[in-house]
This record gives structure tokens, C-alpha cells and sequence, in this order.
């Protein structure tokens, strides 16, 4: 499959710097607090959660476009959870999608499910973690 976009960034852990091959993203890493770290940077959470919502904005732009629907007003927040799983760690998301109340109702909760079927941080963890919608 040929990438339209392929973004590169390196990171050595979570305690550095993450950095972009084009430079534009240069971030300071830290553990949050809650895992025993001082949480004076930003850590992989967070940042799966700001990718995470602004590409189910974009998803849910793109079919309320097709549908003929304004989305314009809704916005995305993702809560991005780190939990045990086995030896080793999982995530869990829930996405809460405030939409205008235009779109109150069966439309808005259509477009939802169809952004979640567009959007590729979706597909990329449909059946990997578990990610819990709220339509408010």
C-alpha cells in the first residue's frame, strides 16, 4: 500500500525528547506523576490522545461533508488510559464527541458511527483496545 503522508518522529524513552524529522513537533517527555515521574513534559498518553481527537474531528468533518451536514462546531476529547494487561501494559480510550445541537439525535450518532469506521486511529485499534464513544 503506497503512505499519502508518512510521518517520522524519534524518541529514545519516556523521559527525553520526542522530535520530528522535519522538526515541527520537538517535545520535551516526562512520566506523569501518577506513574512516579515529575510530569515535566508531555508523555506518549497524551499525545496518542491529541492525535487520537484531532483525527476523529477531521473523520467526522470529512462525513458530515459527504452527508451534508455541519460539523463545524463539534470537537473531540480523547481520554487515553495506561493500565496493566498481563505482564505488560494496554491502553484504553473513550471519546467524547460534543456535537452542535444541530446534530442532536440519530443524525449526529450516525455521523459519529461513521467517522469511527472513516477515521484510521480507529481501524488501527478496532479489536487491539477497547474505545468507548460518548455522544454528548
Amino acid at each position: 500500500m503506497d503512505a499519502l503522508y508518512t510521518a517520522v518522529a524519534t524518541a529514545a524513552g519516556r523521559d527525553g525528547r520526542a522530535v520530528s524529522s522535519d522538526g515541527r513537533l520537538d517535545v520535551p517527555l516526562a512520566m506523569p506523576p501518577a506513574l512516579g515521574g515529575d510530569g515535566q513534559g508531555t508523555n506518549p498518553e497524551q499525545l496518542f490522545a491529541a492525535g487520537y481527537a484531532a483525527c476523529f474531528a477531521s473523520a467526522l468533518a470529512l462525513v458530515g461533508r459527504q452527508a451534508k451536514a455541519d460539523t463545524g462546531d463539534a470537537s473531540v476529547t480523547a481520554e487515553v488510559g495506561l493500565h496493566k494487561d498481563g505482564p505488560g501494559f494496554g491502553l484504553a480510550v473513550t471519546l467524547r464527541v460534543e456535537l452542535p445541537e444541530a446534530l442532536a439525535g440519530e443524525t449526529g450518532r450516525l455521523l459519529v458511527k461513521q467517522a469511527h469506521q472513516v477515521c484510521p486511529y480507529s481501524r488501527a485499534t478496532q479489536g487491539n483496545i477497547p474505545v468507548d464513544i460518548v455522544v454528548e
